[in-house]
């Protein structure tokens, strides 16, 4: 006895069995109870879903001894013959090698003959999309006035290859693609009923290798059980298919989201050693990558995706553990690099530096966090106020020192840029050189001598003027001083002596001398003097700029640090502002 393949051994034989066509058999089982059957449907949709099997349910349920009904009895003569595909009444036609216009003459002729033994004389059309445009026309009167004991059905891959002529006339079904989860529950049921041992993992792996097809799934199971006998093993099937380790795909994405660019390396190394395709296996994490996606976007993900509880727990367990910018970018940097691989002439290469790349991939910023953050500092600085610190309503924010208050409300559509740049504020006058009563006349002096004498003056700066007795005057430095050696060269000290006696208005004897302790120290040099007031000042514009509204709310919007405040010299007849430096 010859073996019947489980695809026929297991061929639906009512609406009731048939996987994932809920819509198709409850309205034709409703049309069949309300004796409302249209003469001429249209079954739409992939291969192996189940079209055929339900235009012969559909031709049961009209010609059984018991009907017509929506459930077919199977055992009478009819419903046998029907099954068994020797109707005389039922007609099971080849669209592909019946495609001329002659054939459709044929089917002509033979119509206008009541049925031997049915109810109805029905012509099931399969792949009807294969028959030439005359074979169309030649049908187009017999589709659209039949006689009443005629019925058609079409099935089709491909409907848009159907004139519209031809779809006018018909009752259009479309067969969706069968989820796994259903298709691995009735794989489960057959291999129970042929006492075959195989885990529900390895059934997935079959159920996934259908693509939705249960014919395609089922012939997939028949070369397992071929394969491997009663006893089924998960790593058996992995090679009989070629298919990557679910376990490997797995450990790759989280060597990814983890940034282990070690363990990405690893997992193409082992990939290379079991002989798998490179561009499958990144097929295959593009999957995963958009199983992890959809997780993220919606919270209920039946219909979305296509996995087992156990599979759907562990991507669940990897999406909370990264952000959907990071699966974007992942997805295009993958998809990409699938494209290009089977031009590479270096597969592992390009597959192990782009794992790499994405290992390493800096955090994402969400653009459109970053663009509300924008149009919200730009909405409150058009306001002329800043966000409030607490919980309360924002209030408008005290102008710097030195800035006149805003005659008008600004323009209601400035740019941000325009908005956002703080107005200048008075720059913070700097303090006049500090100088005792002691050395009043000194600052003066260094000053006038530096426009005739810049090195001297430069050495003065770095010495105390004590206590001065015109017409004396002693300058101290400390001991070892580079500048004390070199103000003691006597032409040095004759060209000071000259340019003090011109200062002062009267002649001046000038000493050089060592600092010594005591209980009066002597002053600090102008230099110390100098920086200390520089210091002070550049302290005052930064403490100005902080305390500017407009900066307080850039920082807080943006979270980000002031790391330099560099004053800006005021031009003739201008205020002086800051330039101030944001890093994040």
């Amino acid at each position: 006895m010859s073996y019947l393949v489980l695809a026929r051994k297991y061929r639906p034989q009512s609406f009731a069995d048939l996987v994932g066509q809920e819509h198709v058999s409850r309205t034709l089982g409703n049309a069949i109870a309300g004796d409302r059957v249209h003469h001429a449907f249209l079954f739409t949709g992939a291969r192996g879903v189940g079209k055929t099997s339900a235009a012969r349910i559909f031709a049961k349920s009209l010609n059984c001894e018991t009907g017509p009904g929506s459930f077919p009895c199977n055992v009478c003569p009819i419903c046998e013959e029907i099954t068994s595909g020797t109707s005389v009444d039922v007609l099971e036609i080849d669209g592909a090698s019946n495609t001329g216009v002659d054939d459709v003459r044929e089917l002509r002729e033979s119509i206008r003959y009541l049925p031997s033994r049915a109810r109805y004389k029905i012509f099931i059309i399969d792949e009807v999309h294969m028959l030439s445009i005359n074979a169309f026309n030649a049908l187009l009167k017999t589709l659209e006035e039949p006689p009443p004991h005629a019925k058609f059905i079409f099935a089709t891959t491909e409907p848009h290859k159907i004139p519209a002529t031809i779809l006018s006339r018909c009752q259009r079904f479309d067969f969706r693609k069968i989820a796994l989860a259903q298709v691995v529950e009735h794989l489960r049921g057959i291999v129970t009923q042929e006492h075959i041992e195989i885990s529900d993992r390895a059934l997935a792996l079959v159920a996934r290798r259908g693509e939705g097809s249960m014919r395609d799934a089922l012939s997939a199971l028949d070369q397992v059980i071929a394969f491997c006998g009663a006893q089924v093993r998960d790593e058996e099937v992995q090679a009989l298919f070629g298919q990557v380790d679910r376990r490997l795909l797995l450990d790759t994405v989280e060597a990814v989201l983890h940034h282990d660019g070690r363990r990405a390396l690893e997992a193409v190394r082992r990939v290379d050693h079991l002989g798998h395709s490179f561009r499958q296996f990144c097929r295959e994490l593009v999957e995963i990558f958009r199983s992890l996606t959809v997780l993220k976007v919606a919270e209920d993900p039946e219909g979305l995706l296509e996995a087992t509880a156990e599979e759907l727990a562990e991507l669940q367990k990897l999406a909370a553990e990264t952000g959907l910018e990071e699966l974007q970018r992942t997805l295009t940097l993958l998809l990409k690099t699938e494209a290009e691989l089977p031009a590479s002439s270096f597969p592992r290469l390009t597959l192990e530096m782009v794992l790499i790349r994405l290992a390493h991939l800096p955090p994402a910023r969400d653009v459109a966090t970053l663009i509300r953050k924008l149009e919200d500092l730009e909405r409150r600085l058009g306001e002329g106020r800043m966000p409030s610190s607490g919980g309360g309503s924002s209030a408008a924010p005290a102008d710097l020192p030195g800035e006149p208050p805003p005659e008008e409300p600004p323009p209601p559509r400035q740019t941000l840029a325009a908005q956002s740049r703080p107005r200048p504020a008075a720059a913070p006058e700097r303090p006049a050189p500090v100088a005792t009563a002691a050395a009043k006349g000194w600052p003066g002096l260094v000053d006038k001598i530096r426009k005739k004498k810049p090195l001297l003056a430069s050495i003065l700066e770095h010495g105390s003027l004590l206590p001065p007795q015109l017409p004396r005057l002693e300058i101290a430095f400390p001991a070892g001083s580079f500048y004390y050696d070199q103000l003691k060269d006597p032409d040095k000290l004759e060209q000071l002596e000259l340019l003090a006696t011109d200062y002062f208005g009267e002649k001046v004897q000038l000493r050089v001398s060592v600092l010594e302790g005591g209980a009066h120290p002597a002053p600090a040099p102008l230099i110390e003097e100098r920086r200390a007031q520089e210091q002070g000042y550049r302290a005052q514009v930064r403490q100005q700029a902080m305390d500017h509204p407009k900066v307080k709310a850039v920082l807080e919007v943006f979270g980000g640090e002031v790391k330099q405040v560099r004053p800006l010299e005021p031009a003739s007849g201008s205020d002086a502002g800051a330039d101030v430096k944001e890093e994040r």
